[in-house]
């Protein structure tokens, strides 16, 4: 089995981790400000059958990006003994030429895909992105259809509101895989606003390029509700089948209000009905094909 989404950190090298506590979309940090290594992290997850992990870039300052990266790498390689298994980079495709930062990261072997969060929302607590409408900017596209020439995926983050426009993204560039983050990140638990969020997912899934990552269930309500996460796994599945998604923990974010076990267990029975060939693909062979693992 494979969690395709997890973070490890040095306090020393995240300069948003040391700063005033500010609103953040998971609520106080202040019980994971602190070094959260893979020891840590495998520690975390021993007894859960995961055999191996999909590291995903941990918003360093953008001009580190390259050296998280490496630093991720020599983890790997030598305390981590193999864990991380890849690794999912930044790279700031908002500017004229994105190719001189891909360039610096090709060299980084277990890179296998980038991050760049375009997640924007009207309450700025939950904003990411300058802006709406990154995904459909010509120069955005432009440089992210340039990972196909690397052969990495784009870890693809926003909200209901933005699908329209990402869709048309993955369309632009068709030879790039895309995954989408959080299973589209929805917030708004009205009848309008999950109708909003359905018509979004099924526009993606329209999109035979695009994936769902099944992660980060816990984000708007700061725990761990397996009704939820259930109901979640159940709905994704329908609608992009389960060989386009895969299971990612979102640790240690989620630590903040569970264990990794209880939260594996969750979507474990959240997938209970579903088949054998099913499971297989959500928690091993959708990330093991998509990462290259």
């Amino acid at each position: 089995m494979i969690d395709a989404h997890h973070h490890i950190w040095r306090q020393a090298d995240l300069p948003w981790l040391l700063g005033p506590e500010q609103p953040r979309i998971f609520g106080s940090y202040a019980a994971i400000k602190r070094d959260y290594l893979i020891n840590e992290y495998k520690s975390d997850l021993s007894g859960s059958g995961i055999e191996k992990s999909v590291y995903v870039q941990a918003n360093w300052a953008p001009n580190w990006a390259a050296d998280e990266a490496a630093w991720v790498e020599s983890v790997s390689r030598n305390e981590g003994q193999g864990w991380p298994h890849a690794i999912v980079a930044y790279a700031d495709f908002t500017v004229a030429d994105v190719r001189p930062q891909l360039d610096k990261l090709a060299r980084i072997p277990l890179v296998k895909g980038i991050r760049q969060q375009l997640h924007w929302h009207r309450n700025p607590l939950y904003r990411f992105a300058p802006n709406a409408g990154l995904p459909a900017d010509p120069k955005v596209r432009e440089n992210i259809n340039h990972l196909a020439d690397y052969g990495w995926n784009f870890d693809l983050q926003v909200f209901a509101e933005q699908m329209d426009d990402a869709a048309g993204l993955a369309d632009a560039c068709p030879d790039v895989t895309f995954i989408l983050q959080h299973a589209g990140m929805l917030v708004d638990m009205s009848n309008k606003g999950r109708s909003k969020w359905e018509a979004g997912m099924q526009r993606m899934a329209r999109c035979n390029n695009v994936c769902s990552k099944l992660s980060a269930f816990g984000t708007f309500s700061h725990k761990n509700d397996p009704r939820f996460i259930a109901d979640m796994v159940q709905t994704t599945v329908e609608i992009f089948g389960a060989r386009r998604c895969m299971f990612g923990s979102n640790f240690p974010i989620e630590k903040l209000w569970t264990s990794y076990g209880a939260l594996f267990s969750a979507f474990r029975k959240a997938a209970a009905k579903l088949s054998a060939q099913q499971q297989n693909a959500i928690f091993k062979n959708t990330a093991a094909r998509i990462y290259r693992i």
